[in-house]
């Protein structure tokens, strides 16, 4: 069953009024909609491989949409790059590659912080709604649109323009470039990391319990407190994990009201 054939289910506004989010519709101006809503809207998820239309522009929603190898073709070049411009103005090779590891460490800790304090925020106005969304709720809805894993160029792009001017006020000029650079290469291998748990075939045990582990299932479709869950006729929510891997990753849909359903 495809997006298109699901009917989204009915949320009160902050007016009180009820809104539908029509899935055959681009999203994203919608979903502002749902006011208080939203929060329980973006957290139950529709899990299909299908990837759904952002914007009725075509330009707009190309810009959404990124094949995972674009990230490493791009950014590693890039990064390299940087990194060999703090080795040009004098630094030593041993200190260059310190730096660069000291970068990637750097961009891990700002990734924990946008996830812990931004990624997670709750929202209720339109555009907080709206840029939520945008940023990072999407993948909370859509968790298998392997075409949304990955940030987009675009939208990187932009991020790494604004963390080179600051990183232009923290550090010296000849420290920045690799420093900087680091920060792309742990970038590119965090995105990397994120969309092969998503849609690998880890031989690895290590890595095939992460990609197994209710952990992931929990903070992939499930981040304020909801799980799999399949309500009884008895009880308005009867919470159940999915722990198989091949029932994980068929396709599903979790409805609100209306159980686990096979779509």
């Amino acid at each position: 069953m495809s997006l298109s054939s699901i009917s989204s289910s009915g949320f009160k506004d902050m007016a009180g009024k009820e809104f539908t989010v029509d899935l055959n519709k681009p999203l994203v101006f919608q979903v502002g909609h749902l006011g208080e809503a939203y929060q329980e809207w973006v957290h139950t998820p529709i899990v299909t491989d299908e990837s759904p239309r952002f914007f009725k522009s075509d330009l707009m929603e190309i810009l959404t949409r990124t094949v995972w190898w674009v990230v490493p073709l791009i950014w590693v070049p890039v990064a390299m790059w940087f990194i060999s411009i703090s080795y040009t103005m004098g630094h030593t090779l041993p200190l260059v590659v310190l730096m660069s590891v000291v970068g990637s460490f750097i961009w891990t800790f700002l990734e924990y912080c946008f996830h812990r304090f931004l990624f997670h925020i709750e929202t209720k106005s339109y555009w907080a709604n709206t840029f939520h969304y945008l940023i990072h709720g999407c993948h909370h809805k859509h968790p298998m649109d392997g075409l949304r894993l990955v940030i987009p160029p675009a939208e990187a792009a932009i991020l790494a323009i604004m963390f080179w001017n600051l990183y232009g006020i923290l550090f010296t000029v000849s420290t920045r470039p690799a420093l900087f650079g680091g920060g792309l290469i742990g970038y590119v291998i965090y995105d990397m990391i994120h969309y092969y748990v998503h849609h690998g075939q880890p031989t690895k045990q290590s890595i095939k319990k992460l990609k197994d582990s209710k952990q992931g299932l929990w903070h992939n479709y499930n981040i304020v407190g909801q799980s799999f869950w399949n309500p009884s006729k008895d009880q308005s929510r009867q919470e159940k994990w999915i722990d198989d891997d091949d029932k994980a990753h068929k396709h599903y849909m979790i409805a609100p009201r209306d159980g686990l359903v096979n779509v």
